[in-house]
């Protein structure tokens, strides 16, 4: 049986790790703040949202909230943006998306500061990821992953690795950020021809490709180490994962691992983004005390 890469253990190493910086930045007078920006209701952000408070408020991290209703003008959200950014109580932002077809996404999430763009999603921050200056924040499943692996020491330097998916939300930075550990990265997509060859030759599979169950045995090879990033709803209104995990975990045999869905990477990626709150408060301390 494979070693099943469970996220609550990661989570809390990375809280035991963040909570001493938080109680410095309060005794320097600084209480780390995030700002959550929602257009609409849509459940997946609710939850979401729940989840980071919930964290938050557990930790000593402040969240305020913003939210639009679903017919909300682009001329709306930009305004709050520009509040965000101007309030040096906030300290990150985490903006939900996908946005309304009627906005431009691209231009909105390019307008919220790098300095808080805790979420990666503005250009600016992307750059830092793929120039690898170690500037902004990545997106945070992308460290997720990552964090991940060094919890349950796993090497990823010489390693062939294989990223199925290409967005900007996961599938680039993530392979960019594997790129910068000196993995060998393959990056598969849905033009892919014979996406199973590339990721049955890897050390290492990351599927992020928001596709229920649609990796099976015939995608994997045994001792491989699977990360699966995608939270999907089967048929059944089952929450599940892009790999047919029931299928696969069998398949990699004792030398494999694999993460879950649920109690995997969801976790791991909201404890890493309360992480880039704290250090874009760190930050802002560092830069009005200079």
């Amino acid at each position: 049986m494979a070693k099943v890469l469970t996220g609550k253990e990661v989570s809390s190493a990375l809280w035991e790790r963040l909570a001493p910086r938080i109680e410095r930045l309060r005794a320097a007078g600084t209480a780390p703040c995030l700002a959550i920006v929602r257009v609409g209701e849509r459940p997946d952000d609710l939850s979401y949202e729940r989840t980071c408070t919930r964290q938050a408020d557990l930790h000593g991290i402040a969240v305020r909230r913003f939210v639009l209703p679903a017919d909300a003008s682009q001329a709306d959200l930009a305004a709050v943006i520009d509040e965000v950014n101007a309030d040096n109580g906030i300290h990150g932002c985490l903006m939900f998306r996908p946005l309304p077809p009627s906005m431009d996404e691209r231009a909105l999430c390019d307008r919220l500061a790098a300095a808080k763009d805790i979420d990666g999603i503005g250009s600016a921050s992307l750059a830092g990821v793929f120039a690898d200056t170690g500037e902004g924040f990545p997106p945070a499943t992308a460290q997720a992953c990552l964090e991940t692996l060094d919890f349950y020491g796993i090497p990823v330097e010489g390693k062939r690795v294989a990223v199925l998916g290409r967005s900007l939300v996961i599938g680039r930075p993530v392979a960019m950020m594997l790129l910068a550990r000196n993995a060998t990265v393959t990056l598969a997509h849905s033009r892919t021809e014979d996406a199973a060859a590339h990721t049955r030759g890897a050390d290492i599979v990351v599927c992020a490709t928001g596709r229920p169950r649609a990796y099976g045995p015939e995608y994997f090879v045994p001792g491989q180490v699977v990360l699966d990033v995608g939270i999907n709803f089967d048929e059944a209104g089952e929450l599940c994962g892009d790999v047919d995990f029931d299928a696969v975990e069998p398949l990699l045999g004792d030398d494999g691992a694999i993460t879950p869905v649920p109690r995997g990477l969801g976790g791991v990626t909201t404890s890493v983004t309360m992480a880039h709150v704290v250090k874009a408060a760190e930050r802002a301390l560092a830069t009005a005390t200079a």
